[in-house]
């Protein structure tokens, strides 16, 4: 009896990644920067906080982003701002052109201190909140595991996967149950590859 050779095994689909969005702390020197309207756009507290559903309130006037290089550095491409991010023009262009719909944009009125016209930047929030984590084999500590209210604790040493079908054609997403915002392999090449400053990435299983 003459055997039948054997099927060839298909190559398995290349895993898709995803990385932590954070900062790259060789940038992290003293900033030479502030936002000098924050009291009228905040109030007296003085924190910039999303709405509901994230986003952007209505502000009362444009946020005014003063630049002072005697103080310090002048802003990179993608900054740490309260509980959203400023972020430079290209860096604008850049979401928009890879997930306009998972992003939001206010310009702010940008100078230097002595009174001249400075780059342009914006407040920026990632407004795509997913419930994306695949829980069954990620390692991870979860909280108050109950629907709609569990909190992920990842003080210790995690490693997050992430269902394939929940995050879609997504390229940045917030997490549901941590303040964390993820990116994938597309978004982090296109950021080394046009040279953002500023935006550090932690490899997610790794974290």
């Amino acid at each position: 009896m003459v055997r039948s050779l054997p099927e060839r095994r298909q190559s398995k689909a290349k895993v898709r990644r995803f990385y932590v969005v954070g900062l790259d702390f060789r940038f992290q020197t003293a900033p030479g920067w502030e936002m000098e309207n924050l009291v009228a756009l905040a109030g007296e507290r003085k924190v910039l906080i999303p709405p509901p559903g994230r986003g952007f309130v209505a502000f009362p006037e444009p946020p005014r982003l003063v630049i002072d290089k005697s103080l310090g550095r002048a802003p990179t491409d993608w900054e740490l701002f309260h509980d959203y991010r400023l972020v430079s023009d290209r860096m604008k262009s850049l979401l928009e052109a890879l997930d306009l719909e998972g992003v939001r944009f206010v310009r702010c009125e940008t100078w230097y201190r002595d009174g001249r016209p400075a780059p342009t930047y914006w407040l920026c929030d990632v407004v795509r909140v997913l419930d994306a984590v695949d829980e069954a084999n990620s390692v991870l500590e979860i909280e108050y595991p109950t629907p709609g209210r569990k909190v992920y604790n990842l003080n210790r040493r995690s490693c997050l996967l992430f269902k394939e079908d929940a995050v879609g054609a997504a390229h940045i997403f917030r997490l549901s149950f941590y303040p964390m915002t993820v990116c994938d392999q597309v978004f982090k090449d296109a950021c080394k590859e046009a040279g953002m400053r500023g935006i550090g990435f932690t490899d997610a299983t790794k974290y």
